[in-house]
């Protein structure tokens, strides 16, 4: 993908003003449980504006060809509405890269973020601007788009999202006066201002390292050479095994982890049993939550 060979020099290139860039091909959807006939309705115009606002928006410098663009999808369930045009959700966020040489995507990042409140009248523009904070439901949108992007290219060069999590971050400040939930220090050690705050913090950026080797040098790379790959696969895996024990616990990891586990048993599966015993271990002392689903890799022998 020759959009990514140029990440190098997208603190540059940001500068500049993109044209019909449109790299995302986002899916929408909206889940209305318990919501009336008319009340669906008016989500049903929300995810056909949010899908607009998404999918058209030139959200950096680059021209993505068709096939570039990065494939994710966002789930808003509503859980209440607790005003006339004010409603409290949670939001799932994915997204997923291409193997080199394969049809296969790769899943890089999985969140839900249940503190979603936002305040939406049938038909009314969709505001959102860089500088200001005017919308709950637009910024918080943006931020993860940033995520996204981040996310992708730093699979594909080292850092490579870093002018993108930047971005996500200049939202968060300019949120610091919200009343909505999400957006300070003070409110949660897992929302989403120390989600970005991990993103572009110096102590976390082996794991975003072990990322680029984890796509790049390892799936990328296994239609060639499938025990090199997963070698390289096994070195990023020791990368966030250092990581968690310098930093046992954060937010970064675990988000990582989230996108990546299942992903992980299928492959090392397919292991040899030492491998798969070096797997199990690393991802159990990352993961402990999940270590049962990684004692998985053994049973498929």
């Amino acid at each position: 993908m020759k959009i990514k060979t140029i990440v190098l020099i997208s603190l540059i290139l940001l500068g500049t003003t993109g044209v019909n860039a449109q790299e995302l091909n986002c899916q929408i959807s909206i889940s209305t449980p318990g919501m009336s006939e008319t009340e669906r309705q008016v989500m049903q115009t929300l995810r056909t504006e949010l899908r607009e606002f998404v999918n058209q928006t030139n959200w950096t410098p680059y021209e993505f060809e068709t096939s570039e663009r990065i494939e994710a999808s966002i789930q808003i369930t509503i859980e209440d509405r607790t005003g006339g045009d004010e409603y409290r959700a949670s939001i799932q966020v994915q997204s997923r890269r291409p193997i080199y040489k394969t049809a296969y995507n790769s899943p890089v990042f999985n969140h839900r973020d249940r503190d979603f409140e936002f305040r939406y009248r049938e038909h009314q523009p969709l505001e959102y601007s860089e500088n200001t904070f005017s919308s709950n439901l637009t910024s918080v949108i943006a931020y993860y788009v940033y995520l996204i992007l981040g996310f992708d290219f730093d699979t594909f060069s080292p850092l490579g999202g870093t002018p993108f999590f930047e971005q996500a971050r200049n939202i968060v400040n300019q949120a610091q006066n919200a009343s909505e939930r999400g957006w300070k220090s003070f409110e949660s050690q897992r929302n989403r201002y120390w989600l970005v705050d991990n993103l572009l913090d110096n102590r976390y950026r082996p794991i975003r390292e072990a990322m680029y080797v984890y796509h790049r040098r390892g799936f990328d790379t296994m239609t060639d050479n499938i025990d090199m790959g997963r070698s390289e696969i096994m070195k990023s895996l020791e990368q966030l095994q250092r990581a968690h024990r310098d930093r046992p616990g954060s937010l970064l990891l675990q988000v990582v982890m989230t996108a990546k586990g299942d992903e992980l048993v299928n492959l090392f599966s397919e292991a040899p049993v030492m491998e798969q015993n070096e797997a199990i271990e690393i991802l159990s002392e990352i993961d402990p939550s999940n270590s049962s689903k990684y004692r998985r890799i053994a049973d498929r022998n």
